[in-house]
């Protein structure tokens, strides 16, 4: 079974960084696309972020493209996300998330296609 657990968020002021970590057990980490997705009070979980299986195909929301980076260690079953230039709006819980199957085509940016997820982890930026 694979457990994801997420840590590395808080409060900061608007313009500054915070990386979030995911650490990954129980299945072939290497084999599955892993993303992160966010979720604001009285909003739908969204995604942020996602990397194929070697780390080198990624993707973003465009909400996010040129302040976030998405990465992977694979030796080390953890995926990380630096958050610059941090803005009220990108306050929210932020989930890591584990494709439903291995080895997809694409990265997939809907919920439903992703089976495993970490408990989340608060970023409030504050204004």
């Amino acid at each position: 079974q694979v457990q994801l657990v997420e840590s590395g968020g808080g409060l900061v002021q608007a313009g500054g960084s915070l990386r979030l970590s995911c650490a990954a057990s129980g299945r072939s980490f290497s084999s599955y696309t892993m993303a992160w997705f966010r979720q604001a009070p009285g909003k739908e979980r969204e995604f942020v972020a996602g990397s194929m299986r070697s780390g080198e195909v990624k993707d973003y929301a465009d909400s996010v493209k040129g302040r976030f980076t998405i990465s992977r260690d694979n030796t080390k079953n953890m995926v990380y996300l630096q958050m610059n230039s941090l803005k009220p709006e990108d306050t929210a819980v932020y989930y890591c998330a584990a494709d439903r199957f291995p080895y997809r085509a694409t990265i997939a940016v809907s919920t439903v296609n992703y089976d495993r997820w970490g408990q989340g982890t608060q970023v409030t930026v504050s204004s």
